[in-house]
């Protein structure tokens, strides 16, 4: 009789000729689904989230489990332009606070917290890295200041990460390449600072900032898209004269971490009932399978949250 061959040696066997997943399996990411974006995209409303606070001037949305985040300017008095540079800069600092909103999926206010100091009162967009928000706060003005902060998405409590002399608009935690990455006043500069694992403050270092190359539409918000990529949305304000009416193009920037460029560009034709357009404010995207959700919020003070989904496929 032959003798039985013993389970390890199956088990080895099995796991030998059974081929590994190949990068086809993988889940899509976010950059992958919004690839396949075009102008003919169909969008479908899924639902609309009245938030029942006043959320200000909202600037950053992140959704971490079952609850948004929301970074937002109260501004108490608007900056002023000086009739010349001064020290180099276009206006005065104003005045105002800095918030960071926590509310559930029925748009009712958890909690909340000010984050800034002084003169630097202006959130920008935000990203979630699965474990933390990162928020950065700046003078309400080009060519300023920020700082930035690491804050726990359950109790708020911020972290600072690293100062700044530029106005930081936007960041984004490239996990695979552990850097952080930051876009200036209007997205024209990109800024990268490596981490180093589990530390904050003296384990970022600093990059010289390089231009970015994109004039497609001014960056209001990013998060990372996966496969060393940032996804960024923004618009852009184009008359036809300096007395026309003016028409806002709405955006989606998909841009390599690596060099900075575009990967791929489309316009985002969606408005609310007032004819905003949806790219106003902040915007948070998520992968679900073959399909690319959107959380749009482009009004301010009585906002509202509008879910958006584009049935795509991953590419």
């Amino acid at each position: 009789m032959r003798k039985p061959i013993p389970i390890v040696l199956l088990l080895l066997a099995v796991a030998f000729v059974t081929p590994r997943a190949s990068r086809g399996d993988e889940p899509a990411t976010v950059g992958d689904l919004v690839l396949a974006l075009t102008r003919d995209t169909s969008w479908r409303h899924v639902r609309s989230i009245r938030l029942s606070f006043d959320t200000h001037h909202p600037q950053g949305l992140v959704r971490a489990g079952d609850v948004f985040l929301i970074s937002s300017v109260e501004v108490r008095r608007p900056t002023r332009r000086y009739p010349q540079p001064v020290d180099g800069r276009d206006r005065d600092t104003g005045e105002g606070v800095g918030h960071l909103f926590k509310a559930d999926s029925a748009g009712r206010l958890l909690a909340g917290v000010t984050l800034g100091e002084g003169a630097v009162y202006h959130p920008g967009g935000i990203d979630y890295d699965g474990m933390y928000v990162w928020v950065p706060v700046a003078e309400y003005r080009p060519d300023s200041r920020s700082i930035v902060y690491r804050v726990n998405p359950e109790t708020l409590r911020a972290e600072e990460a690293l100062r700044v002399d530029d106005h930081i608009g936007a960041v984004v935690h490239d996990i695979d390449g552990r850097a952080l990455h930051g876009v200036s006043w209007g997205s024209r500069r990109f800024y990268r600072w490596a981490l180093r694992e589990g530390r904050v403050g003296d384990g970022v270092r600093p990059s010289e900032p390089s231009p970015n190359p994109s004039h497609y539409v001014d960056y209001q918000d990013c998060r990372y898209a996966g496969k060393r990529r940032m996804l960024c949305t923004g618009i852009a304000t184009l008359r036809q004269s300096p007395d026309a009416t003016r028409f806002v193009l709405g955006g989606i920037d998909l841009v390599s971490l690596e060099d900075g460029r575009p990967v791929h560009q489309v316009p985002l034709p969606l408005w609310t009932a007032d004819g905003l357009n949806m790219a106003r404010n902040p915007v948070w995207f998520e992968a679900d399978g073959k399909t690319l959700r959107g959380y749009f919020m482009p009004e301010d003070d009585e906002s509202t949250i509008y879910v958006y989904e584009a049935a795509i496929g991953s590419r």
